[in-house]
């Protein structure tokens, strides 16, 4: 891989701080109006669409990517903040001195470190604000029997939730697949055995197997990888669905009053992740081009051209508490409220729970046996 000489003059830190026309205090993003907002004095603003020179949500070589070869107007520096003990690097105003960690509750104080990164390209906007995300999370934590009751209760009064959009690759390739493997055709032959001393006619199934080849083809269209490492995969990938084509060309003007965070995985490894999707979809589409009964995939040979993709970003609101020493975290969807966490574990509710098991299984066993001494 080579590397791009480097630029005369990194791009510009982006700040996204709006300020009212009418007071000058910082508009937020309303989800529920899908406007700017003014806390201070109520004034709002349209966001406006994008113009025609700013390309809407145009797809990148990856390949031109690798080199390091993209034009600057696809990067930009943001400052960070990054956490000590889970690693994340979460976009801050320079008027904020010290802060907890979003995603870990650790108290955190803000250094002056820059993320140079590939711009995002489209964004899913809010869509429930922070009230809605909040009752979204108490339910869940109200249908968990076993939840310790000093945590939901914590979580409905604690501190107000984060809404962070999650940094995301999507990947476009067209494939072909050339496969070797086995057809597999089911017959049936009859057989004569004895069972309990009686003889028995049976019917056993036995396959037919013929050596296949051939070759399949398909286009992969936003192949999602998550690229964050900050929060569990299998908490962010339970939040699917994501309904990507309402995706909307990236504006900062979405992320006033929100933070968001600098993407951790690598172009080259989310490919890398994206190919293990595509190869278990290519894997289905072999078995089916294969047919019959009963299929074997000896060997697949993918090709792959003309690979793009683009930086998008998620909405996720987030909980973070620290209850009796231990972290609990908390995902919504920030478009759906779909809610993903860690489930907590209240000991006296278990072993209530078994008391109370016990003594319901003696008071049967004590009526079993009332009633057959009555017998």
């Amino acid at each position: 891989m080579t590397e791009a000489a480097a630029p005369d003059a990194p791009p510009p830190t982006q700040e996204h701080r709006f300020p009212c026309d009418q007071c000058g205090a910082d508009y937020r993003f309303a989800p529920e109006s899908g406007q700017l907002t003014c806390d201070h004095c109520g004034h709002t603003e349209e966001i406006a669409p994008p113009g025609p020179w700013e390309g809407g949500i145009r797809e990148l070589d990856f390949q031109t990517a690798l080199a390091q070869a993209l034009p600057d107007q696809e990067l930009e520096e943001t400052r960070v903040l990054n956490c000590p003990n889970c690693g994340a690097q979460v976009e801050f105003d320079e008027t904020l001195h010290a802060r907890d960690c979003a995603f870990c509750a650790t108290p955190v104080v803000t250094g002056t470190g820059t993320h140079r990164h590939i711009k995002p390209r489209g964004l899913l906007p809010f869509a429930l604000d922070e009230g809605e995300a909040r009752a979204a999370m108490t339910d869940w934590l109200g249908g968990l029997w076993f939840a310790p009751n000093g945590l939901q209760e914590y979580a409905r009064k604690g501190r107000r939730m984060q809404g962070i959009y999650v940094p995301y690759w999507t990947f476009d390739a067209d494939t072909t697949s050339d496969y070797a493997g086995q057809r597999g055709t089911v017959y049936y032959v009859t057989r004569t055995v004895t069972r309990n001393g009686k003889r028995e006619t049976v019917r056993q199934a036995k396959v037919r197997w013929r050596s296949v080849t051939g070759t399949v083809t398909r286009f992969f269209d936003d192949v999602l990888v998550l690229a964050s490492r900050s929060l569990p995969k299998r908490y962010t990938d339970a939040l699917e669905p994501w309904d990507l084509s309402a995706l909307e060309p990236y504006k900062p003007e979405y992320l006033a009053g929100f933070r968001a965070e600098a993407y951790q995985v690598s172009l080259e490894d989310g490919f890398s992740q994206a190919r293990t999707l595509m190869d278990r979809v290519i894997a289905r589409d072999v078995r089916f081009d294969i047919g019959g009964d009963r299929q074997r995939i000896h060997n697949v040979t993918t090709r792959v051209s003309s690979p793009t993709f683009k930086h998008v970003l998620l909405p996720v609101w987030l909980a973070a508490y620290r209850y009796r020493g231990e972290t609990y975290r908390f995902v919504v969807n920030g478009r759906t409220g779909l809610v993903q966490g860690e489930r907590p574990w209240s000991a006296w509710k278990i072993a209530f729970a078994v008391v109370l098991g016990l003594l319901l299984a003696g008071a049967v066993g004590y009526l079993v046996a009332m009633n057959q001494g009555a017998l």
